[in-house]
């Protein structure tokens, strides 16, 4: 088993969770989280809007810890799983790198946000990563 697809997977699922608390906990949630004033003012107004928007970021991390799973023999092999994996990998690594350009210019969140935000998902791409690169040869 390789025990950094397993993390990656649950590293995804993770995120997945908190966002759901997210749509769930409503404008307290947001605003910890760091997703802005103005998502925080739109739950709080009872808009269809962040629900939306944050039902889609849980699909995608949700989509990508099954990915990483697969990968790691957990569930069943899903299809295109080497591209996904590297998409997957790629996505984190950019977002990460990209969010520290941001802390400048914030775009209405805090440069806190895009540090945190910025070492988090690099860390889940060197995880991905890790786990990518170990398993390559059975996928």
């Amino acid at each position: 088993m390789n025990m950094f697809l397993i993390a990656a997977g649950t590293l995804s699922a993770t995120a997945a969770l908190l966002h759901l608390g997210c749509i769930y906990f409503g404008a307290t949630w947001y605003r910890f989280f760091g997703a802005g004033e103005q998502m925080a003012l739109l739950s709080e107004q009872g808009s269809i809007q962040p629900t939306l928007i944050t039902s889609g970021i849980v699909f995608v991390l949700s989509t990508w810890s099954l990915y990483a799973f697969s990968a790691a023999g957990v569930i069943f092999k899903l299809p295109l799983i080497r591209l996904a994996l590297i998409l997957i990998t790629m996505v984190y690594l950019a977002r990460g790198v990209a969010g520290f350009f941001f802390m400048t210019s914030p775009m209405g969140r805090s440069p806190e946000f895009w540090m945190w935000s910025s070492i988090i998902c690099l860390f889940f791409g060197v995880v991905h990563l890790i786990g990518l690169k170990r398993q390559w040869a059975s996928l």
